[in-house]
């Protein structure tokens, strides 16, 4: 039947990503219930596809990478916790990668989506993993709205973030027209790893 209209327009590489975490985890986590097109409106919020699908032949993206998490007025702060190894600052945190994990949260909860050995937030494959075993944690089960919702909630602290997310969703379903706002490709900070307050946009994991 193909893919609905809104799923056309994303990139092939990055939808690659998303079906294969999907598939994994349906083998891995079955009653979670996760569908490649729940990563796909949390891909979409976080960072466009990886910014349109800017992966290169290994999957890996361009280094996406969130603004500093310095504390300043509406920013948590979060002092550097990986050496600046993903997100190249020594000093502070940032949300990083397609997925847009803290080095924290990624240190527990990262995931080698392609098999080479390697878990790397800023590798398509292995961020899609990564945000679909952090969306199954537990007992969740996605195939519910209710469940659905407190996993994207879990993602984010933010019911704006959760509608968005959701919006998408039902587009990719072919249920609902794609929003028509601009969704930021790079969100700001917040999610469940950073302290309040909370910003809509990043998912943090």
């Amino acid at each position: 039947a193909g893919l609905p209209g809104a799923a056309q327009a994303i990139p092939a590489v990055v939808l690659e990503a998303y079906q294969r975490a999907a598939a994994q985890l349906a083998v891995t986590d079955p009653t979670c219930r996760l569908r490649w097109q729940v990563l796909a409106g949390v891909g979409r919020i976080e960072s466009g596809h990886a910014r349109n699908g800017e992966v290169d032949a290994s999957g890996r993206a361009g280094r996406i990478i969130g603004p500093v998490l310095d504390g300043r007025p509406g920013v948590a702060a979060i002092q550097d916790s990986d050496g600046g190894r993903y997100d190249d600052d020594t000093v502070w945190d940032h949300a990083v990668g397609p997925m847009q994990f803290l080095p924290g949260t990624w240190r527990s909860s990262g995931a080698d989506g392609d098999g080479d050995g390697v878990a790397d937030p800023h590798n398509m494959s292995d961020a899609a993993l990564a945000a679909g075993g952090y969306l199954c944690a537990g007992d969740a089960d996605l195939g519910t709205p209710m469940g659905l919702a407190r996993a994207l909630l879990r993602y984010n602290r933010s019911t704006a973030y959760v509608a968005s997310v959701m919006r998408w969703i039902a587009a990719y379903d072919g249920e609902g027209a794609a929003p028509s706002t601009a969704v930021p490709g790079v969100p700001r900070p917040s999610g469940s790893a950073a302290p309040v307050p909370v910003i809509p946009g990043t998912a943090t994991p």
